[in-house]
């Protein structure tokens, strides 16, 4: 396909200013201790905790920026609520005997990595709570009407647990699930239990989440896209703009305007505000129970209908 006059000008003028040099799986590593190693020079402080994913390249690289272990490691409860069904579901595919129905199916492994993630949430701060909430949650699943193990789930009218709920209001529990058999509860018992640690869970009693780092993320690639390949010009101002939208909306963008002495119309402004009002909309939209019920059963369908096709 021939080239463009403009685009070969471009590639004829461009000096790319690269401020890195090695391999791309070193970029993260390199990246996070430069971040760190001028927080006290331009910001005055010193960053105590790292959140990160499971991936320990960038960790290791600033552990000893401002002495010994002076930071500390925090996991993103999402990642690691998702390493259980990543785990399970490795654990079933090796094992072909715990694919059925009454087995190791993808809704009961759905079930038990959603409550996995609540157990952490709703014991922010309390190391013993949690581990104890997502051991039992493991064995509420495994549960049935012969066979009821929901004795270490929490008690209470509030509790996830439907079982103690019921029992809190003077009600007979109405069991929900078939239960599993000691055979296959045996084979998921150690693989589960070491996503039970105390090694792993005081990582994470914070309860904290990676998410709004992937909400930016997800901004800047819809300007500049993840798959095409841009120059730095292009990806600094793509950025730039992400940030803009991402910390005050369309509305920042008339900011820019007025530092380069450009009046927006009317119908400019307007547009803007309507474009902030969907937005914020949105968002207090998706984070309504109905819509998430909803987005967890297109989860499940999507999950079921790959499997069906694997």
């Amino acid at each position: 396909m021939p080239r463009s006059i403009e685009s070969e000008t471009f590639a004829a003028d461009h000096v790319c200013h690269s401020n890195f040099q090695g391999s791309a799986l070193k970029i993260e590593a390199v990246g996070a201790t430069r971040i760190f190693q001028r927080s006290i020079v331009k910001r005055g402080l010193k960053y105590a905790h790292y959140y990160g994913d499971g991936d320990s390249k960038g960790f290791i690289s600033v552990k000893d920026t401002y002495g010994k272990d002076s930071v500390t490691k925090y996991e993103c409860i999402g990642h690691v609520q998702k390493r259980v069904g990543a785990r399970l579901r490795k654990l079933k595919s090796k094992n072909k005997n715990m694919s059925g129905k009454g087995k190791l199916t993808d809704s009961f492994i759905d079930q038990l990595q959603y409550y996995y993630g609540i157990a952490v949430r709703s014991n922010v701060g309390n190391l013993s709570g949690l581990q104890q909430n997502v051991i039992a949650a493991l064995f509420h699943f495994s549960s049935s009407v012969e066979k009821p193990m929901q004795g270490q789930c929490p008690i209470g009218k509030d509790s996830w647990c439907y079982y103690q709920r019921a029992l809190s209001c003077g009600k007979k529990p109405n069991e929900r699930y078939k239960g599993l058999s000691n055979e296959v509860l045996n084979t998921i018992k150690p693989t589960y239990l070491e996503l039970c640690t105390k090694e792993l869970l005081t990582k994470c009693p914070h309860g904290k989440t990676q998410n709004s780092n992937e909400c930016l993320k997800g901004v800047i690639w819809q300007r500049v896209p993840e798959e095409v390949f841009v120059c730095l010009k292009t990806l600094k101002s793509g950025a730039l703009d992400a940030v803009i939208q991402f910390n005050d909306g369309y509305k920042g963008c008339v900011e820019i305007f007025k530092k380069l002495n450009i009046t927006p119309s009317y119908f400019t402004l307007k547009a803007y505000k309507h474009l902030d009002i969907n937005r914020i909309n949105d968002a207090e939209r998706h984070s309504t129970s109905n819509v998430k019920q909803r987005r967890k059963i297109l989860r499940a369908t999507r999950k079921k209908n790959q499997c069906f096709r694997e």
